[in-house]
């Protein structure tokens, strides 16, 4: 197994080459084994390209393509990621009625399909199609945690940062926060900018946690030691989720978050960030395409780094490859289905193909992110620039804890912030959980 420094080095050097723009175009899409002669198969596909995911239109229009193609059909489930949709996922392999090709997690999250032989490997796939997934580097595709083999190949990978509406920060005459923003500074900001009549941070409590409780953390540690889970209250790794968790409540004591944050979900807390409520959304790089989409002025919006303290430098970000597709056990045994599953995620996973959907994220393609040279807007390249110039990087903790045992905290921060359940029991109920 690779050290976290080298993992570190690796997710790093990803994403300055995602930074990076080449002059390529899509003419030559390269679609692997996609055959010419037309089909006549429907394919069951659920992703998590829905709702307000930037890739959502990306998708739908690569299928549109894909069944032109092929003459194929896909009926599409796909829906927002959020931990009802991995219950989902988990609820459907169990009963029978999983999709014949799913995006979806890799890690932990995905143990139990793997564990129950619902999902095939790459090797096994690459007895029958030797090239499947050849223009990807194996090195940078997660295994499996159960046995070590790949099952999910990867499109985009992911970068979270801070997304900001200048506007915003300039009524409430606060700087933008940049590389040397550290957490007490941005802190005094977003007590100017409450005292201005604006919500610092767009953020749901109750429905979408989990990026502060990764940064909040990763703030009492650095990027080899957080993505490691705790042992007990009392390790390195369980003072640092008890100092963290303690951090959020501060903020939301302080009147950080929306007034709703309890109880909105996370489209209204976006649409706050965008119609000039809300100066701070922390979210990932799949945000890019759709605020671009959605914003009215987007020179009025960038990305930045997450004000850090303590051992995390600001400009240690959280990112890696943590997705991708799968083809299920079921459909890899029908005989009219097989060769059809391949076929889409060969097209899914071509060189341009991902290059649509990586945009500023990072990829495993052996050939790199190549995109079309036109004029980037100033919201993209400063995520381009937060990119290139990360110090260190690390994988998000909450992918090494199994999606049920998160619950004590995801589920339970309403709860904790307002002090009806001490931060120590729900941390300790996790570590338990995961025991």
């Amino acid at each position: 197994m690779r050290s976290l420094k080298k993992q570190t080095a690796l997710l790093l050097a990803l994403l300055l080459a995602a930074a990076s723009l080449s002059s390529c175009g899509f003419e030559n899409l390269k679609t692997g084994p996609v055959s010419k002669e037309k089909g006549n198969v429907e394919l069951t596909v659920m992703t998590m390209y829905a709702g307000n995911d930037g890739n959502a239109k990306n998708f739908r229009n690569a299928v549109s393509e894909w069944q032109k193609k092929t003459g194929n059909t896909v009926l599409d489930t796909s829906v927002t990621s959020d931990e009802a949709f991995k219950t989902r996922v988990k609820m459907d392999y169990q009963t029978g009625a999983e999709p014949d090709i799913l995006f979806y997690f890799s890690g932990e999250d995905a143990s139990v399909l793997v564990q129950n032989n619902r999902v095939v490997s790459l090797d096994e796939i690459r007895t029958v199609y030797p090239d499947y997934a050849s223009n990807m580097k194996e090195s940078l595709m997660q295994p499996s945690p159960v046995d070590q083999k790949i099952y999910c190949i990867p499109v985009n990978g992911y970068w979270e940062g801070l997304f900001v509406n200048k506007k915003v920060c300039r009524e409430a005459g606060v700087p933008i926060p940049d590389e040397n923003t550290d957490w007490d500074t941005f802190m005094g900001m977003c007590e100017k900018i409450r005292d201005a009549g604006f919500t610092p941070i767009a953020a749901s409590l109750a429905n979408v946690p989990h990026y502060w409780f990764e940064f909040c953390i990763y703030n009492h540690q650095d990027p080899e030691t957080h993505p490691v889970v705790p042992r007990n209250l009392y390790d390195k790794q369980g003072q640092a989720w008890i100092a963290g968790i303690n951090d959020i409540k501060m903020m939301y004591e302080k009147g950080f978050f929306p007034e709703s944050t309890l109880s909105a979900p996370d489209d209204e807390t976006m649409r706050d960030f965008l119609s000039g409520k809300a100066a701070f959304l922390l979210d990932g790089s799949w945000r890019v395409s759709a605020i671009e989409e959605a914003a009215e002025n987007i020179d009025d919006f960038c990305v930045t780094f997450v004000p850090g303290k303590n051992g995390r430098k600001t400009t240690d970000i959280i990112g890696g490859l943590s997705s991708g597709y799968y083809i299920s056990r079921k459909a890899w045994n029908d005989p009219e289905k097989r060769e059809a599953a391949v076929n889409f995620v060969s097209y899914m996973t071509a060189d341009e193909m991902v290059s649509r959907f990586a945009l500023v994220s990072v990829t495993a393609l052996k050939s790199g992110v190549k995109l079309e040279q036109s004029d980037v807007s100033s919201f993209v390249s400063s995520a381009l620039y937060m990119a290139e110039h990360a110090s260190g990087v690390s994988t998000a903790v909450q992918d090494y804890v199994p999606a049920e045992s998160r619950a004590p905290v995801f589920e339970n921060m309403p709860a904790i912030v307002k002090g009806l359940t001490p931060v120590e029991d729900a941390i300790g109920e996790v570590i338990k959980c995961i025991k």
